[in-house]
């Protein structure tokens, strides 16, 4: 098992390694320069004492740009490892900084979303299995596409105008009210509870379907198994087929598909965080692409490469604790 756990541990090294160096030219041979555009808008400034060209050589030589893609990517890497992401152009105040400022929001709405996917999807995908071709798989199915097909801005546009204009339950943007200020510290918690409910219910429905299609198309395969048909045979009540047999045959595919949720939740929360304007790790990334924040795309293109890597490692111990046989491989 340690030896197994090394492999994959080596493996996700060099899939970071290789795709920060391809996020790194992409960015590199973008046509327009970003690092001209913050020089002439600082030698501009009335309290600048340098010129455009003495400030363009000092971004340049700061972010590496003065010199190859390769020396340059090296010189970043250098600089990532030892956990210096250079200064946001945006925000001002260093990458990392910024990072711990908001990354605590995403990550509270997405694990409250992965465990409330999870705890609703594996059931309902169990019972359309068990309940093949009834009218609860079909109201289950219909439901599980629906969240499949919705695009996120309209689900979340959809949620806003029914709860938030129509009936006026939660407030259409932000994370904290208007008294927020003046509130006990338990207020301000349950506050900031009650404005994250919305994001959560967007992601939740968009990203239920596919647990649930999953765990059904995996389910039926186990049920139609010939040890499936002799449990049964041998007289054993289906809640104990189901549960004590056929589930934990069904949890090895599942594993694998879970891996991909967390990642996939962080990338998309950047479109919902940022429809609902929640300070979290998402939208703080979205108003720094969009104003041409290099070091800020960077380290957050590299941060989900990084949580897409250790998702899978973790996901490959668990499938080689479900099914020993993995380890072998």
């Amino acid at each position: 098992m340690r030896i197994f756990i090394i492999r994959r541990i080596l493996l996700g090294l060099f899939i970071t390694f290789f795709g920060a160096m391809v996020i790194y030219t992409v960015i590199r041979m973008l046509p327009s320069s970003y690092v001209e555009t913050i020089a002439r808008q600082r030698a501009s400034s009335p309290l600048s004492h340098k010129t455009y060209q003495e400030w363009l050589d000092q971004l340049n030589l700061v972010y590496h740009l003065d010199v190859g893609i390769i020396p340059g990517f090296f010189g970043w890497m250098g600089n990532a490892i030892k956990g210096d992401f250079g200064d946001s152009w945006h925000y001002g105040i260093p990458v990392t900084e910024k990072f711990s400022q908001v990354i605590w929001y995403s990550i509270i709405i997405n694990i409250i979303t992965f465990f409330v996917e999870v705890f609703i999807a594996i059931p309902l995908g169990i019972l359309a299995a068990r309940q093949q071709y009834s009218k609860t798989d079909y109201s289950i199915t219909i439901f599980a596409l629906a969240g499949i097909s919705l695009p996120t801005f309209f689900l979340a546009t959809i949620l806003k105008y029914v709860f938030s204009i129509k009936l006026g339950w939660f407030d259409l943007y932000g994370l904290t009210g208007r008294f927020y200020t003046s509130m006990t510290p338990f207020q301000q918690v349950m506050d900031i509870g009650y404005h994250m409910i919305l994001p959560i219910v967007t992601l939740t429905m968009l990203s239920i379907g596919g647990l649930m299609r999953y765990t059904r198309t995996n389910m039926l395969e186990v049920l139609n198994s010939d040890y499936i048909r002799t449990a049964r045979a041998k007289g054993l009540s289906e809640s104990v087929v189901i549960n004590k047999h056929a589930f934990r045959n069904t949890l090895i595919p599942l594993v694998s598909y879970m891996s991909y949720l967390l990642p996939a939740m962080f990338g998309g929360s950047l479109i919902t965080e940022t429809l609902f304007q929640i300070p979290g790790i998402g939208y703080v990334s979205y108003t720094a692409i969009i104003r041409g924040d290099i070091p800020f795309a960077m380290f957050y293109s590299t941060f989900l490469i990084i949580l897409t890597v250790v998702s899978l490692i973790v996901a490959d111990i668990m499938y080689a604790v479900v099914d020993p046989r993995v380890r072998a491989n």
